[in-house]
């Protein structure tokens, strides 16, 4: 009795320590019970009971990543092009992942790619190819509504590649070379206008410069001729000064020493000789004077 009851409680031990599960980080376990779903277990230690549980599906919760492969769009201008679609997503519920949809990752590339093609259709050649943005966003928007009921969420949608037809690309690649000239050729000239607006500018420069240097010659000129003129005056004046005060001294002088008649007018003689000075054809002498004249002539024929 002893060794069947001992027998019982060590298959029971096998039984728990054989069902006993760890659920590693980031990921989900979806049970069943008798095939009904019965529980999500989460990342720890779990005990399974054998037989009547049963672990449906494991489920990674991390964000994984859908590269999908190219799909042949048309645009609204009937250019066929091939589009290739990356979509980052996350598992957010693992029970509808398990049992919304069948096949989960299939039908997400499946409504990528049939989202894609409604978008681009609305879209012509030149904004499909400048509106990557607009068109992430607006997949974004649709594809995380859509898979709502699976339990995904979806966090980004890139465009990878977008390649148009060959004849398309060539088309592109000499408008952008008639681009890139056609810019060269408004560099070049900006460039040509630049260097003749600062060639003039330069030439008025130097123009306005030596028309200063001229003026402040000018000046320069006249205000030494002034400070000539000034001088010159200035000498003059004081020539002038000199020769009145030596007239001065020479009359104080001259009366201090009181002359006579005689004398005086013998230095009026001598002063009308030095005004005549060989230059006047007339002299008017007074009356007074030329009998004085004529004393002196006649002791002058007396003396010879």
């Amino acid at each position: 009795m002893e060794l069947a009851l001992l027998l019982i409680v060590l298959i029971i031990v096998v039984l728990v320590v054989v069902n006993i599960r760890v659920v590693p980080q980031a990921r989900a376990s979806v049970i069943e019970r008798l095939g009904k779903y019965h529980m999500t277990w989460e990342t720890g230690l779990h005990v399974k009971i054998p037989v009547i549980d049963r672990i449906a599906r494991q489920v990674s919760l991390k964000e994984q990543v859908g590269d999908f492969i190219p799909q042949p769009v048309i645009t609204k201008d009937n250019v066929t092009m091939q589009i290739d679609t990356v979509v980052y997503f996350q598992v957010t519920d693992p029970k509808l992942y398990a049992y919304g949809i069948e096949n989960p990752l299939l039908a997400l590339e499946k409504l990528t790619a049939t989202t894609l093609r409604n978008i681009i259709g609305d879209l012509e050649l030149d904004e499909t190819l400048t509106s990557r943005e607009l068109v992430n966003s607006k997949m974004r928007v649709i594809l995380d509504d859509a898979t709502d009921p699976w339990g995904i969420k979806v966090s980004r949608v890139e465009l990878k590649n977008i390649v148009p037809p060959r004849e398309i690309q060539d088309a592109m690649e000499k408008q952008m070379k008639a681009e890139r000239e056609r810019r060269e050729s408004i560099l070049r000239a900006e460039g040509e206008k630049k260097s003749a607006v600062l060639v003039a500018e330069g030439q008025k420069e130097s123009r306005i410069l030596a028309a200063e240097a001229d003026k402040q010659s000018t000046i320069l000129r006249a205000e030494a001729a002034k400070e000539a003129m000034i001088r010159e005056a200035e000498g003059e004046a004081i020539a002038i000064l000199k020769v009145q005060e030596a007239n001065a001294q020479g009359i104080r002088l001259l009366n201090e020493a009181k002359p006579s008649d005689g004398v005086l007018t013998i230095r009026s003689l001598e002063a009308f000789a030095k005004a005549a000075d060989g230059q006047a054809t007339k002299i008017i002498i007074p009356s007074e004077i030329q009998g004085i004249a004529g004393l002196v002539s006649a002791i002058k024929e007396s003396a010879k």
